[in-house]
């Protein structure tokens, strides 16, 4: 079912906003130790996807390349930004409180590489174990936050699986237009390079580094350039 992982992603933030508006505060070392254990399990998905590549160049050069298109782009700061304008403007309502905990939670789950990398993982090999992976995060996140947002927090879920799903959905159909051989190279070289990814934000989860990984989402374009050529120029 391709749209499985994107739905259990949404149930698992409402059913963790609902257990967090009934409790209290979390404490501070649990909330440390649980996202450690999280960032730590991140970082061994990253590197078992890292390891799927069968033309390991591809990946290198993909990488290199979409990290120069989106520095030069600066989508990361593109990214935050409209995070900030929106964050900006629903401080001024009067509503702030349920509209504030929706777009927060909303901006947090659905701008960022796991959403995009997992909902085409589910679309191309219904493979759902990104998102199964960042259901468990967000669910954990929609805790926190709803302890000090409020319900707004639950509602995010709908804009989620919408985004989720769509991207999903999408990738599913590429089979129809693109060859057979093609496809599954590119699938082999898209959850290498998105691997990559996973295991730097698992990285920065741990505060070891501070990588750019929105500005790195244009090596899956490059990774689909660059297999399609592979087959007329061997690499």
């Amino acid at each position: 079912m391709v749209l499985l992982g994107s739905i259990v992603n949404a149930v698992a933030i409402i059913l963790a906003a609902m257990l967090g508006k009934r409790l209290q505060r979390i404490p501070e070392r649990i909330k440390t130790t649980v996202m450690q254990a999280i960032s730590l399990a991140i970082i061994v998905l990253g590197l078992q996807m890292g390891l799927e590549s069968e033309k390991y160049l591809i990946v290198i050069s993909s990488i290199v390349i979409g990290a120069i298109i989106g520095e030069y782009f600066s989508l990361e700061d593109k990214l935050n930004s409209v995070g900030k304008y929106l964050e900006m403007r629903v401080g001024s309502n009067s509503e702030a409180s349920l509209s504030q905990g929706f777009v927060t939670a909303t901006l947090i789950f659905v701008i960022g590489a796991m959403a995009v990398l997992g909902a085409l993982d589910s679309g191309l090999r219904g493979d759902h174990e990104i998102l199964y992976t960042k259901s468990i995060i967000d669910g954990f996140t929609a805790l926190i936050l709803t302890t000090t947002l409020g319900i707004g927090v639950m509602y995010s879920a709908i804009p989620v699986l919408l985004y989720q799903g769509s991207i999903a959905l999408f990738a599913s159909q590429i089979h129809a237009f693109v060859p057979s051989e093609i496809l599954n190279l590119f699938i082999s070289e898209m959850t290498s390079t998105g691997g990559v990814m996973i295991l730097a934000i698992g990285l920065n989860m741990l505060g070891i580094t501070k990588i750019r990984v929105a500005n790195l989402l244009p090596s899956i374009l490059v990774v689909a350039v660059m297999v399609a050529s592979s087959f007329f120029i061997p690499m």
